[in-house]
């Protein structure tokens, strides 16, 4: 992708450079990771009992495990690689539980969707048909290093296509729970249901790069990171907003910080929701946090 120096009001082409080596990728991405991944940093080649190394460990926002494994020449069993390890931690939960502990103190660990992320510069056509067949779990990141210190990270989009989570054992179907839309509005009354439906409609609608996701607590909206998360009630909807308060226009005064309180979505301003006619007021905030999330 060409990326261009703005100067004088003429473009000026920046050209590619080369990392001097996998190391220099991956601790460039380590010391950046809540930045481009909205993960918080844990490790760095973290043994396995295999005598194996997990590149980088970390915890997202949804406070599920992270893995992510670098690709800056031609591993091309990286993927695969990526996959044992990520097998691997659901069978040591403890040590993973432990880590953060140390690292972050007593935190409630997301075990239904733990995540692997891949950074490299390039995918062929395999490797992106093969993680679509495979895993939802993982993600495909691409990178392109310019002169002028400029960084370029981006999701690679998969082709479309049925995807499928693997589960290898009748362990692993304990761990790994999928939720969809129904999981969350099931046995609420219909004005509920259509609410959810019409306020998820609303929040797509803003950008087509947004990413819906649904946990157990509730469904969240991202780009990067999360800038909206949906709780559903049985008589209304708690709408939580992932930006600090002053970045916010709220002349209504409606938002409320329960930051120094214990909530399940990752956003610390919420506002109530129970009619259409709210989504107005609404649907300006969540726009707000989209952008200052951008």
């Amino acid at each position: 992708m060409a990326i261009f120096k703005l100067k004088d009001k003429k473009a000026i082409r920046l050209e590619n450079k080369k990392f001097s080596g996998e190391k220099e990728l991956q601790n460039l991405f380590e010391r950046n990771l809540e930045e481009i991944f909205g993960v918080r940093f844990l490790a760095t080649e973290f043994s396995t009992t295999h005598k194996g190394r997990m590149d980088t460990l970390g915890l997202d926002d949804n406070n599920a495990p992270v893995i992510i494994e670098y690709k800056e020449g031609e591993k091309d069993n990286v993927i695969n690689q990526g996959l044992f390890y990520l097998d691997w931690l659901l069978d040591h939960k403890g040590d993973f539980q432990e880590l953060v502990r140390m690292k972050l103190g007593n935190i409630e660990i997301n075990w239904d969707d733990p995540r692997l992320i891949i950074v490299a510069k390039s995918y062929n056509e395999y490797d992106k048909y093969a993680v679509n067949r495979i895993s939802d779990n993982i993600e495909l990141w691409r990178y392109v290093l310019y002169e002028q210190e400029t960084l370029l990270v981006e999701k690679v989009v998969l082709p479309k296509g049925e995807t499928r989570i693997v589960k290898n054992s009748e362990k692993k179907k304990e761990i790994i729970q999928e939720y969809n839309l129904n999981y969350h509005i099931e046995g609420k009354p219909e004005n509920i249901q259509q609410l959810v439906k019409a306020l998820r409609e609303n929040i797509l609608q803003i950008d087509d790069q947004i990413t819906e996701k649904y946990n157990k607590n509730y469904i969240g909206y991202s780009l990067e990171r999360n800038f909206a998360e949906i709780v559903v009630q049985a008589n209304g909807l708690w709408i939580h907003l992932d930006a600090d308060k002053e970045k916010l226009s709220d002349p209504e005064k409606k938002l409320l910080d329960v930051s120094a309180k214990g909530h399940w979505a990752t956003g610390d301003l919420k506002i109530r929701v129970e009619k259409p006619e709210d989504f107005p007021y609404l649907i300006e905030l969540i726009e707000q946090s989209y952008e200052a999330n951008k």
